[in-house]
Parts: C-alpha cells; sequence; structure tokens
C-alpha cells in the first residue's frame, strides 16, 4: 500500500467506527443548522467566532455568510457538524432567510436574534420585522411538509411546545416559535449606563418578547463571563450540550433567562400607568406591549434602518476586472 492508500485507511477507520461504540451508530454524524440575525453591526460574527473559539476580528457581514463547526463527542466518534449561517445587512435583506431555511433541515434548525440593546429605538422594528419574515418562511415548510411528511410536521409542532410544561399558566397566552429561538441583548456595557427606568423598560418588554415566543433571553458585552453564558446556550443548540439551569431575572444584572423558565406573573404588566394603558388600543397582548415599548422609544422610520451604502464601492471586496468593465458600463 502507498502512503496515500493506509491515510484513506485511518481516515474512513475514524469515520467509521467499530460497531462496539453503543452511543453513536458507525458513521453517524450529529448535524444542526443555526441561522444568526438581528441588527446591523450589533456583533453577530463576534459571538459566531467566540462560540468557535476563533482568535480573528471580525469584519462586516456582507449579505448571508456561512461557516461552520465541528466537534467530537468523546474520543474517537465522528465530529459533529453545526452550520452557522449569518444574515448581514439588519433588515435590509431579510428575504435571503429562503436559502438557509429548507424542507431539508428545518428539524434541525435554531434562530438567534442578537438585538443591541444599545439602539433601543431601532430594537422593536428590527425584531419584529425579522421574526415575522421567518415565521412565515418556516410556516410555509410547515405546510408543505403536512403534505409530504405529516409525521415530522407534527414533532415539530409538538416540539415548540415542549420548553413549557404541561400546566404552565401561560399556556394560553402565549405563541411559540415553529423552531427553537434565542434572543441575545447585545452591548450591555452600553445598556447598563441608560437610566434604571429606561433598562426597567426594554428588560421587561424583552422578557415578555421572549416567553411570548417560546424562546431563551441572555444579555451580553465583550465580557468574558457573559459570552460563556452565551456560548453554552448556542452550543446546547449546536452541539446537543446540556442546557443550563441557571436563571437571572434581576432588571439591575445581566439577564439570563432560558426557554419556558419565565412567566407572565412574573414579569407583571407593560410598564405604564393604568391610565395609558387604557387608552390604547391594542387585540393582542403583543401589540399592547409594543404600543408601551414605543410610546418611550419611538422607532426610526424604516428608511432609515436600510442600507444606503453600496457594497461595490467597498475596497474590501475589489476586483480589478470586474471594477474595470463595472466602470465602463456605467460611462
Amino acid at each position: 500500500d502507498t502512503l496515500w492508500d493506509l491515510a484513506i485507511a485511518e481516515v474512513e477507520k475514524r469515520e467509521n467506527p467499530d460497531d462496539d461504540d453503543d452511543d453513536v451508530k458507525p458513521g453517524e454524524v450529529w448535524e444542526k443548522s443555526i441561522l444568526f440575525m438581528g441588527n446591523k453591526n450589533g456583533g453577530k460574527t463576534t459571538i459566531i467566532l467566540r462560540c468557535l473559539e476563533r482568535e480573528e476580528s471580525p469584519k462586516p457581514t456582507l449579505a448571508l455568510e456561512y461557516t461552520f463547526g465541528r466537534r467530537a463527542r468523546r474520543h474517537n466518534t465522528p465530529k459533529d457538524v453545526a452550520h452557522f449561517w449569518e444574515l448581514g445587512g439588519g433588515t435590509s435583506l431579510v428575504e435571503l432567510i429562503r436559502i438557509p431555511v429548507t424542507v431539508h433541515n428545518i428539524r434541525s434548525f435554531a434562530v438567534v436574534l442578537v438585538l443591541d440593546l444599545s439602539k433601543p429605538n431601532e430594537l422593536w422594528t428590527t425584531m419584529e420585522s425579522l421574526l415575522q419574515v421567518t415565521r412565515n418562511h418556516v410556516n410555509k415548510i410547515l405546510t408543505k411538509l403536512e403534505k409530504t411528511n405529516p409525521q415530522v410536521a407534527a414533532e415539530i409542532k409538538q416540539r415548540m411546545w415542549n420548553n413549557l410544561q404541561r400546566d404552565h399558566p401561560d399556556s394560553a397566552l402565549v405563541d411559540p416559535f415553529p423552531i427553537p429561538l434565542v434572543i441575545i441583548g447585545s452591548k450591555y456595557d452600553i445598556f447598563h449606563e441608560f437610566g434604571s427606568e429606561m433598562r426597567k423598560i426594554i428588560s421587561k418588554t424583552l422578557r415578555f418578547v421572549s416567553h411570548y415566543y417560546g424562546a431563551s433571553l441572555v444579555f451580553t458585552s465583550k465580557s468574558e463571563a457573559l459570552l460563556l453564558k452565551v456560548r453554552a446556550l448556542i452550543n446546547h443548540l449546536a452541539f446537543g450540550y446540556d442546557k443550563s439551569k441557571s436563571i437571572s431575572v434581576d432588571p439591575s444584572k445581566p439577564l439570563f433567562i432560558p426557554a419556558g423558565l419565565d412567566s407572565m406573573s412574573q414579569i407583571g404588566p407593560p410598564p405604564a400607568s393604568d391610565s395609558d394603558l387604557g387608552k390604547m388600543r391594542a387585540n393582542t397582548p403583543l401589540e399592547l406591549w409594543k404600543k408601551v415599548f414605543e410610546k418611550t422609544f419611538p422607532p426610526k422610520s424604516f428608511s432609515d434602518l436600510q442600507d444606503t451604502k453600496d457594497p461595490a464601492q467597498d475596497s474590501q471586496y475589489a476586483e480589478y476586472e470586474v471594477d474595470v468593465m463595472r466602470a465602463q458600463k456605467n460611462q
């Protein structure tokens, strides 16, 4: 045998361990996909690099970017794979989510929404538009699945409720997201400088939204201790590591609330006076919280959130032949 033959045989042996391994079937690999989306410059890339333990400085994300991570559960077992997709451009390119989320991987897909706590006026608009488009797309996939594979569709729908205990008092008040969702509040260090009343409104609102969607909520910054908590949550989604049981709901500290561990009674009513609440017309609790939140933090107009910079002018994507042709065309 040549050296290459021996190398190939060795790799095949590693990828297909002997049958005496009980947990992992020969050659079986755990594969998960996670889509990161959220505010522009909100810290998505930094979080992904930290989760993959990569020491590199983050660059601005253009459109939709892909990377992956691999971990071995034990020595000599095949490495599990996690696919990380990242949507750039805030809410301006939201239609691109159709590319990573498909019928084939919907069972093993999760969404991470990164919201920049230092920009409360963009917070609700960003969250609402990204979650709405994602939910509509996932629901279309589930409708297709109900025809082709009703068992899988039923399993996904059932799984949405798994985080809430059977007799949870809020079962009738929530509307879980169709696939696992984590909401990360980034730039906690800047948020921490806000007045206590502002912090209280933002924290309470995000607790309500997370609980309503059956999502986990965590606040983070560049601090190592906070990034470790985020990593634990992402590793649970990506590689099936154990879920963290810790919880922190103190508004003076960074929030950390795994899915299903909060309740409406602990969150309390929207932070507004009774007379204000009486004047607000809302058909659903979500709408009421939106109105209360936007009274304090009026949303920026949607055109302000659109990406105005042309990536073709960005020097990091310069390509001489393409640029020359383009200049000629423009001329």
